[in-house]
């Protein structure tokens, strides 16, 4: 079976479909294979699985963590919800742009973010599983967040009063990231 990517954005960011398998009984579908990924020149070691429930207008994000750096492949394994992501990457000529798509239990589509992207989602749904597959081990040290609705970025959220943790509510803009020294770690490189 394969994994195919559908869609490559903002310099890194990647829209990932796998190849499904469907009879009268249900569906198989393999979302994660070392020896593709790696074909692709995707990430092919993930040290992490996290997993998240979230009812109607949930919105989680827009989080990064730079200590260890982290990339996520992201999917929607119940429900259906607005995946996003947003480069802060110093440097890059997408820096403060931002990406986003609708995943669904029923699109199995997969959304890899590298390190030197933050990452949210919004449910869409009654109640939406989200699974991510992690380049790096959590450290609440080194993780941060830019604030959803920043002005300078424009997300264009598909919920009009999300439901936010103050985490969330409180977290800093693009422009106090890009001033902190913590910002050095997330340095575009242009690979061509």
């Amino acid at each position: 079976m394969r994994i195919e990517i559908e869609s490559e954005h903002l310099n890194g960011l990647v829209v990932l479909s796998p190849e499904v398998f469907e009879d009268e009984r249900g569906f198989f579908l393999e979302s994660f294979r070392a020896d593709q990924f790696k074909e692709l020149g995707l990430p092919h070691t993930f040290v992490q699985d996290n997993h998240s429930g979230s009812q109607k207008g949930v919105l989680r994000g827009v989080h990064f963590q730079w200590d260890p750096p982290m990339g996520k492949l992201m999917r929607v394994t119940a429900g259906k919800a607005f995946l996003v992501a947003v480069d802060i990457r110093k440097g890059s000529p997408s820096l403060g742009n931002w990406f986003g798509v609708e995943v669904s239990a029923e699109n199995k589509k997969q959304v890899w973010a590298p390190a030197g992207f933050a990452r949210g989602f919004c449910v869409l749904s009654d109640f939406a599983e989200i699974l991510y597959k992690c380049t790096g081990t959590y450290n609440n040290q080194g993780e941060s967040g830019i604030l959803w609705n920043d002005p300078e970025i424009g997300i264009e959220w598909p919920v009009i009063d999300p439901v936010l943790s103050d985490k969330d509510r409180q977290a800093q803009t693009l422009s106090q990231w890009l001033n902190s020294k913590e910002s050095d770690f997330f340095r575009y490189e242009d690979k061509e």
